[in-house]
């Protein structure tokens, strides 16, 4: 009955806030313990039960995480784990709040001074705030996540590395009602290696003809010397031929037209592609917003296409109501996705190198702070904009991957010039399998030994096998203004708009 603690009726007035404050201290810290020393032991037993084991379990979630990440991700994503860890953290906040609000009822406040009561009251309601609020948040986080997941990934197992690297198809494109209609603009190939996560992209130009296909292709009955029937057998308009008039030969796939892309990939490339994701790039301005836009070093300037002038042929564009200058920019959704599509005044071979660049700032640039920021938006934008054939089971070793990659610089190829021949060459028209099976092999072979990023603000460019060279021009850069460049379009002066854009394809994540 002397024990100020379990017994605080006799205790000094100096010594019942320290009382007060001791027990909430307890209660954060291990939860049960303030109800031993003071309270209801049997409850505080049971509580304290429970406490220990979550400690263990965030022990061996934090092993798992300096060990093997791919097993911590693959339960939280897991359909039914995900479910059952929900459920815990809703145990465990209301758990913790019953038990901040049994140790209320053990500091017994009445017994406190008056002015003292809102103070305990209030440290309390930050306390429970901090903890069970938090628990919560980690429920409705993990339960949009696994909302957003069962929408995006498929069901099955999950798929080994190839030759050392995991390989899946990029497509980039509208997809409106009409998915007859769907023509990939942007074609990649994302490579990555399965022990370091170093990345390769391959760009494929949309434009390419006589693409080939494996061996196994179900389309070798349909163009056995590959998809070679002239200027309306671009490989991008393989996949609404297909959806169109082939797709029995694809019975099992959710996709036909996408399973086509792969074969079509893989036979221009030589090696297998996997998987593919594509992305909606009307809705990749919902991303890019929900990321809170991306950072890129543009080196040129970029137009924003206004639009058709009506009875033009070939079709012509009003002048560009608006224009991305050179330098630093922080870019949102509307204009990063102009700037990954925009082809005005320029080939298609400056527009893949803006791509490319996009694609490796929001690598570089969607990072754990970002997610758990702005979860909620990304996981909304992305269940409206990705379709992927991955299984769930893959998530696992891909967040692995992922996390590895950051440490590493994105290397990058292009069917077709820079990397291969020049615009005038037509190596896009009659491309030479045989050489670009050959520098693939060597790209991906060069890169199995990665380098890290240097130390510094600045990410490097993207690494190419060759370089544009900058085109002169007697108008210093400080000269060249966007009003001045609008002029020219309004003059209809391509010739110079074209000299002048000409680096507009040269760019640095970052």
């Amino acid at each position: 009955m002397t024990d100020p603690v379990r017994y605080p009726e006799g205790a000094s007035r100096r010594l019942l806030p320290k009382r007060a404050f001791l027990l909430l201290f307890m209660t954060l810290i291990l939860p049960g313990s303030a109800q031993i020393v003071a309270g209801n032991r049997r409850l505080g037993r049971k509580a304290l039960r429970v406490t220990l084991t979550s400690w263990a379990v965030v022990v061996i979630a934090v092993l798992l995480v300096l060990i093997n990440r791919s097993i911590l991700v693959n339960v939280i994503t897991h359909r039914w784990w995900s479910l059952l860890i929900i459920a815990a953290l809703v145990f465990l906040a209301i758990g913790w709040a019953v038990m901040f609000i049994n140790t209320a009822r053990i500091i017994q406040p009445i017994l406190l001074e008056r002015k003292l009561r809102p103070v305990i009251a209030g440290t309390l309601a930050v306390l429970m705030l901090l903890t069970s609020g938090s628990l919560s948040y980690a429920a409705y986080v993990l339960n949009v996540g696994r909302s957003t997941l069962g929408s995006i990934f498929q069901a099955g197992p999950a798929f080994d590395p190839v030759d050392g690297r995991y390989n899946f198809l990029l497509m980039g494109g509208d997809a409106g009602e009409d998915r007859l209609g769907r023509r990939p603009d942007s074609i990649s190939v994302v490579s990555l290696d399965a022990k370091t996560g170093q990345t390769v992209i391959i760009s494929i130009p949309r434009n390419l003809q006589n693409a080939q296909f494996p061996s196994d292709s179900p389309l070798t009955s349909v163009w056995p010397d590959g998809y070679n029937c002239g200027d309306e057998c671009i490989i991008n308009s393989l996949y609404p031929e297909v959806v169109r008039n082939y797709a029995d030969l694809y019975p099992d796939a959710a996709d036909p037209g996408a399973e086509a892309m792969m074969d079509a990939a893989s036979g221009v490339l030589g090696i297998e592609v996997q998987a593919y994701v594509i992305v909606d790039m009307a809705g990749f301005e919902k991303l890019v917003d929900a990321m809170g836009g991306i950072t890129v070093t543009a080196e040129g300037w970029v137009p924003i296409t206004s639009g058709e002038i009506p009875g033009t042929s070939p079709i012509r564009h009003y002048p560009p109501s608006e224009w991305i200058a050179p330098g630093k920019q922080t870019l949102d959704g509307y204009h990063a996705l102009w700037y990954a599509r925009s082809r005005e005044f320029v080939t298609d071979y400056s527009r893949i190198q803006r791509q490319q660049c996009v694609q490796a700032a929001m690598i570089a640039q969607l990072d754990p702070a970002t997610v758990l920021s702005r979860f909620e938006a990304i996981a909304s934008a992305g269940t409206q904009i990705v379709e992927t054939d991955i299984a769930r089971e893959q998530l696992g070793s891909f967040v692995d991957l992922a996390v590895k990659a950051k440490g590493h610089e994105v290397q990058r190829l292009t069917i077709g010039p820079p990397d291969f021949g020049t615009p005038q060459d037509n190596f896009v028209t009659y491309p030479d399998f045989d050489e670009i099976h050959s520098r693939v092999q060597e790209k991906l072979a060069a890169s199995a030994e990665p380098q890290s990023l240097p130390s510094g603000d600045e990410p490097p460019a993207l690494t190419r096998t060759a370089v544009v060279e900058r085109v002169a021009f007697p108008t210093a850069d400080e000269d060249i203004t966007e009003e001045y460049l609008r002029q020219l379009a309004i003059n209809g002066d391509s010739a110079t708009l074209e000299t002048l854009l000409a680096d507009n394809g040269e760019c640095t994540p970052g």
